[in-house]
């Protein structure tokens, strides 16, 4: 403890003196926002956001010598677990991040005060909470206090990836969480900005495709089943391509999807891609993919040992997956399909007027 202490200790000054800072410039954000939201700029309020956020987790990360995408990451993962949206983290509730610690990890288990912000007794009872803004409190509402307290608990354990892996799921105690966290930290670093918003319907736009909402319909091979995704069909060979920015999750054999790749992107949501002919040659596990990118081609694999094939009409199944800390499950990806379709359209036909 005590070499965290001079580890930390050494940038507190800096991280004292910008607390001020960092706190007008997160009321200034909001205030920003609000107005932006009011004049009906939604892109316009979500970049001032994305900006906001990241000036924070470099600063904190200038005050603390952990990474930016470190904090993004966590900030990012708590978005995607948060039970509601307003609980997400948003400039209209005064807040930049999603962060929520509970209060008895907070406060100490111990701790008679479970609204304690006294940086002393928490420490006594063995909480989590730091004053980080050098305001005299430790208040998990507050962003700097919340960021701080997260560098203390990384610098525990180190600074390599592994160790901070480590220090991730000894916090949760939770793998996937750990897992999770690791490809934001990946996907973050990888692209160097919080916006990895962007789409690409899962083949290339045209007539040679036909789908409807096949999602629920009953399912026999391999027992009673119900249908979770879409089902595309389209010429055998036809490219198939990822949806989103994301990381290669699962890539081989299914015995019900045959050949399939799984992609993990950024809102935690996991893109199902089965029944191929084959992938792409360079595409492997762990790998960052981009909306539009080939990761395989049409084919009718599947129902069987590794190999099987022909056993129906050639199709990409498409599903998607939402996690939310400890379950995952599907929902219904017809709409965003034709939502993404759409869009491209659109740019299609804006592209030919030019």
């Amino acid at each position: 403890m005590l070499a965290l202490v001079k580890h930390i200790g050494k940038k507190s000054a800096v991280l004292c003196l910008s607390a001020a800072a960092l706190l007008w410039g997160m009321a200034d954000a909001a205030s920003a926002a609000g107005a932006a939201a009011q004049s009906g700029s939604i892109a316009a309020d979500k970049d001032q956001e994305y900006a906001a956020r990241k000036a924070l987790y470099e600063q904190m990360s200038a005050a603390t010598g952990i990474p930016w995408f470190r904090y993004a990451a966590i900030d990012q993962y708590e978005r995607t677990i948060a039970k509601k949206k307003t609980e997400a983290g948003n400039t209209a509730s005064g807040r930049l991040t999603a962060i929520t610690i509970p209060a008895p990890i907070w406060a100490g288990p111990l701790n008679p005060d479970q609204d304690d912000k006294n940086p002393k007794s928490i420490l006594f009872f063995g909480g989590f909470g730091r004053d980080g803004s050098g305001d005299g409190l430790a208040d998990p509402g507050n962003d700097i206090d919340a960021l701080y307290s997260i560098a203390v608990h990384l610098h525990e354990y180190g600074d390599s990836p592994n160790d901070f892996s480590i220090a991730v799921w000894e916090y949760y105690h939770n793998g996937r969480a750990a897992q999770r966290i690791a490809e934001f930290v990946k996907l973050y670093e990888h692209f160097g900005r919080l916006n990895l918003a962007g789409s690409a319907f899962p083949l290339p736009i045209g007539n040679s495709y036909a789908y409807r909402s096949t999602w629920g319909t009953g399912r026999s091979w391999g027992g009673a089943r119900i249908h979770e995704g879409t089902d595309i069909f389209a010429p055998h060979g036809m490219t198939v391509r990822s949806t989103c920015f994301g990381i290669v999750e699962t890539k081989g054999w299914n015995r019900y999807g045959g050949w399939r790749v799984g992609i993990r992107d950024i809102e935690n949501r996991y893109h199902y891609y089965a029944h191929l002919s084959g992938y792409e040659k360079s595409l492997s596990r762990g790998d960052i993919v981009t909306p539009g990118q080939t990761i395989g081609w049409v084919g009718s694999s599947g129902y069987g040992s590794p190999g099987t094939q022909g056993k129906f009409p050639p199709h990409l199944h498409y599903g998607i997956y939402r996690d939310r800390g400890i379950n995952e499950w599907a929902f219904d990806p017809y709409p965003l399909l034709k939502q993404w379709e759409n869009q491209e359209l659109r740019s299609l036909r804006k592209a030919r007027k030019k």
